[in-house]
């Protein structure tokens, strides 16, 4: 039995039509869980939310909630709280009105209503703003507020539909900080929607990857950056070389004619596989200190590294580094074998697709 489990999906299966839009998906959520649903447009992830919120119904499967079958139920009898990218906030009623909104339909008494109202907003660092009228705030300040109105309801859990998508970077930087903050003091269940891998990767404790209806992943951040399932995940999820290879024997692998050793087994001999290798993940050396030797092709300036493709046995490498190596120059390539990641190719064009979880 998984320990402190919130949220069971069970074989969950939504179609519009005849398009499939998620197909037999399990997931669990655990209490207090920062979970958070990635993926390209179109892959699911809002469409989970939506179930899990009761705006959508399941074609086929269950939602477990605290160990209850709530498929059937509506929203509002649901112990949680949705929070949009679009801030729907009543743009004619003051802030305090604003959150007091569904604390009023509860018919809670007045003083209640109050505390409730001040507390929300010293936890979103809005003190003081309550006779405020919404189109006076910023886009961040009224995302806080649609946050501040779901959490005066006390729900179990806090489902977050790409709410920082209207931000602008420095904005949506601190808003993620203040989410992590918030998730943490309050002690309820997160669940997040974005296709922003950084995004993901900043707050969560757990991600799933999804495309086209599948789950691809799901893990920590670092499982997911450092250890990708298939090709997709590996490419979404941050920057990617993912080049052909072949593996010749446990801990060896041939990349573009030149043997790396790694550190991955049970592949067999001589079988075709995709390597991931980080551009991070390369050293660029004297050319022969190098496994392979290369030519520097490109060279962009990006503040915290430079970003250079180097070309080399006919294939363009990615690579990040603090050190400069100018365009042009020749230059060996060299990773650490802990650093080279194998997986197995895809059997057909559909597998690479959607490849669902073991």
């Amino acid at each position: 039995m998984i320990e402190n489990k919130l949220i069971d999906l069970i074989h969950v299966t939504k179609r519009y039509g005849n398009n499939t839009i998620i197909d037999d998906l399990n997931l669990y959520i655990r209490e207090n869980e920062f979970l958070t649903l990635l993926g390209p447009s179109g892959c699911g992830k809002t469409t989970t939310l939506r179930i899990i919120g009761g705006f959508e119904s399941p074609d086929e499967g269950q939602v477990i909630f605290g160990g209850k079958d709530i498929t059937k139920l509506p929203p509002n009898e649901r112990q949680l709280n949705t929070v949009f990218q679009k801030y729907a906030l009543f743009t004619h009623m003051t802030i305090a009105e604003n959150i007091a909104f569904g604390l009023k339909i509860k018919k809670k008494s007045k003083q209640y209503i109050n505390d409730k109202i001040k507390y929300a907003l010293k936890l979103v660092n809005l003190d003081g703003y309550e006779n405020r009228m919404p189109d006076s705030l910023s886009g961040g300040q009224q995302q806080r507020i649609a946050i501040a109105r779901a959490i005066v309801n006390e729900p179990k859990v806090l489902l977050l539909d790409e709410p920082l998508g209207a931000l602008d970077l420095k904005l949506r930087q601190d808003m993620q900080y203040e989410l992590i903050r918030l998730k943490n003091e309050l002690g309820i269940t997160f669940v997040y929607v974005t296709h922003d891998q950084e995004e993901a990767l900043t707050m969560s404790d757990t991600i799933m990857v999804m495309t086209q209806g599948y789950i691809q992943q799901i893990g920590t951040p670092e499982d997911i950056y450092n250890e990708p399932k298939n090709a997709f995940v590996a490419d979404f999820i941050g920057e990617s070389n993912i080049i052909s290879g072949t593996m010749i024997e446990d801990k060896l692998v041939n990349i573009l004619g030149c043997n790396f050793p790694c550190v991955d087994v049970g592949f067999g001999k001589n079988k075709p596989v995709d390597v991931v290798i980080r551009p991070e993940d390369i050293d660029l050396v004297k050319p022969e200190e190098g496994l392979m030797q290369g030519r520097v092709t490109s060279l962009i300036f990006k503040g915290v590294h430079y970003e250079m493709e180097v070309m080399a046995n006919g294939y363009e490498f990615l690579v990040h580094s603090t050190d400069l190596s100018p365009v042009g120059s020749e230059v060996g390539i060299k990773v650490d074998p802990f650093d080279i990641q194998i997986m197995n190719k895809p059997e057909s064009e559909d597998e690479e697709a959607v490849m669902p979880l073991e």
